[in-house]
């Protein structure tokens, strides 16, 4: 890990009488050369060591003795305790742009302190540094455990410069003063997540504990200690240390950035050790939660204009190389804006889950048309024409590559409305695009946002705000072959009628409660969305759906609470030969009753798909 900090050089007052002066040393107290006949002794920047010796004695002045009786004292440390030196401190595990940053900092006079593998890259860059060792007269331990937890390191970080006995205190110890943080931690996030895992005692080793110290009270001290632990941050660092000084705005963001950057650290670190503790269904839900945030991007405007927005990606251990909108990567086109997230994330989700190629074309996170043929180009077409009116202005995705041929159907395919407008999309969504199909695409518009995402693994957490809290659930990862569909009806249905069943109830999933589908030979003829009652979304389906219904599938997201003279008899009549449903009404016996009536297959699937 690289940690950088400058801080002044500790070091100890020169006597000026053998008989009255004392001299302070901040290490270890100074010894009789008869006492300390079996010790060895050394001296290092202000320090006095002592080697296999079996005495630990206080540290503090002691009266200067004879000249024969006494450890001479470097004549480098023969400055005041408390240094006017400037110093920083540099500990770093992402050594990003050391030397651009050690380099700046010597230049401006700062004398650097380093650690381990910092200090060694460092001085292979030609800078000057002194170890951390030379201050704490301890030698790195514990299997570099404890490396900077010393009052020769702390003390320099949180002394407040405005209060006299602080630096009396420093004066008093030999301590001196760190003006300048720089320290990036171990990198516990990657090494956990990374292919193949991490044994539970290397995850516990990667665990960074004098990192965060250091970045803590660097940051509780930020009116005299400036903290960094992001590279990017070096050279408004570097510009700021050249100028006054003075601007503490400048420091409180360097300070909130740190904190929040241990905070994250903190979050991954206690995700993890709570799946690693915690067994069975529980490891989604602890008693205590934290998600931390990443930034992505500004947003021009939220759901309306006067609503101001951003897009932040979810840093979750459980997040990491599991798909999704979020990650996407966007190939041309104006800016993501809040709907545009909602939309293709929904239009995305929706077009994961068929197995066969598909297209999926979204309004309002709603599927207005979804299509699966073994010719991509052509569940393309179907998939417009179910409701082209809807379709025009919406997201089109799908689940097979985008090629040079399906680039130029998009590009050129008119509105079945009329035969000529052309269909006008705000984003396309796939997996993967040829070469070809990208550089067609790019050239049907220039707004045109393009997007590469890659499949939402399953057993996600799906987080949900209400007002003061949030609701966590399983996503509903349920697809036709985890169910069985019952036939409840005198009548069954035939192979056909029961797939197009199946890929109703797939399609009815993605709309919005009440929701109703009806679909033929895999594809969507029309849906009803968000109705306050089923009867009404019915209608709407039918009316969508117009002609084609006639042998149709039709699929509901929930139970009919009624059958006769409501939406079960009204969908018999239409023509449908097949309904799928999820059960569990007191009245289902009127709905098996209605279907004998009108001689239509009723399939339960015991699974709602309440969609909010």
């Amino acid at each position: 890990m690289f940690r950088l900090a400058v801080s002044p050089p500790t070091s100890i007052s020169t006597p000026t009488s053998a008989d009255t002066a004392f001299a302070r040393v901040p290490c270890a107290a100074l010894l009789r050369t008869k006492a300390a006949s079996s010790c060895s002794l050394s001296s290092s920047f202000g320090c006095v060591r002592l080697h296999s010796c079996p005495l630990r004695l206080s540290c503090g002045p002691i009266r200067a003795m004879s000249e024969i009786d006494t450890l001479s004292v470097p004549s480098s440390a023969s400055q005041s305790s408390v240094s006017v030196n400037k110093q920083a401190l540099i500990s770093l595990s992402d050594k990003k742009d050391l030397t651009f940053l050690g380099s700046g900092l010597q230049k401006l006079g700062y004398t650097i302190v380093s650690t381990g593998g910092t200090a060694s890259a460092l001085e292979s860059s030609g800078l000057s540094v002194t170890k951390v060792e030379q201050l704490t007269c301890f030698p790195e331990m514990l299997d570099g455990r404890v490396k900077t937890l010393h009052p020769n390191i702390h003390g320099g970080i949180l002394a407040r410069r405005d209060l006299k006995h602080h630096m009396e205190a420093l004066n008093k110890h030999g301590i001196g003063m760190f003006d300048v943080v720089v320290v990036n931690l171990y990198p516990f996030y990657d090494k956990v997540t990374s292919t193949g895992g991490i044994e539970f005692d290397d995850g516990i080793e990667n665990i960074d504990i004098g990192g965060p110290a250091m970045i803590r009270a660097a940051a509780k001290n930020h009116k005299d200690v400036l903290v960094v632990v992001d590279p990017q941050d070096y050279p408004q660092l570097l510009e700021f240390l050249g100028g006054d000084g003075n601007d503490q705005h400048f420091r409180r963001q360097l300070a909130w950035k740190a904190f929040q950057h241990v905070a994250s650290y903190d979050s991954a670190v206690s995700e993890w050790l709570w799946k690693q503790t915690a067994g069975g269904s529980s490891d989604k839900f602890p008693p205590s939660l934290t998600v931390p945030l990443e930034c992505k991007s500004t947003l021009r405007y939220g759901e309306n204009p006067h609503q101001h927005a951003a897009f932040y990606v979810d840093k979750r251990l459980a997040e990491v190389n599991t798909g999704g909108i979020a990650t996407a990567i966007q190939h041309h086109g104006k800016s993501m804006s809040y709907n545009n997230y909602l939309d293709a994330d929904a239009a995305w989700n929706c077009v994961s889950e068929f197995r066969n190629p598909t297209c999926v074309i979204v309004k309002h996170t709603n599927p207005c048309g979804v299509a699966s043929r073994d010719n991509i180009l052509e569940a393309y077409r179907l998939a417009v024409k179910a409701d082209p009116v809807s379709a025009f202005g919406g997201i089109v995705a799908f689940n097979v590559e985008v090629d040079e041929a399906l680039a130029k159907e998009i590009r050129e395919f008119r509105s079945p409305t009329d035969g000529e407008t052309r269909m006008f999309y705000e984003i396309v969504v796939a997996p993967k695009y040829s070469e070809k199909g990208l550089e067609i695409l790019r050239g049907k518009s220039k707004t045109l946002r393009i997007l590469e995402a890659s499949k939402n693994e399953k057993g996600k957490l799906s987080l949900r705000q209400v007002g003061g809290g949030w609701l966590a659930q399983d996503s509903d990862d349920l697809t036709p072959q985890d169910i069985q569909f019952k036939v409840v009806s005198e009548k069954a249905p035939q192979e056909s009628e029961l797939q197009d069943a199946e890929f109703a109830w797939l399609c009815v999933k993605h709309v919005k409660s009440n929701a109703i589908v009806i679909a033929k030979n895999n594809c969507m003829l029309g849906m009803g969305s968000g109705q306050p009652n089923r009867l009404e979304s019915l209608r709407i389906a039918l009316k969508k759906a117009g002609d084609e219904v006639k042998g149709a599938a039709l699929a509901s997201d929930a139970f009919f609470p009624f059958a006769w003279k409501d939406a079960v008899e009204e969908a018999c009549e239409s023509g449908v030969s097949v309904i799928a449903e999820p059960g569990g009404s007191i009245r289902d016996g009127d709905a098996v009753d209605c279907c004998k009536k009108y001689g239509v297959s009723l399939l339960f699937t015991n699974v709602r798909h309440f969609r909010h």
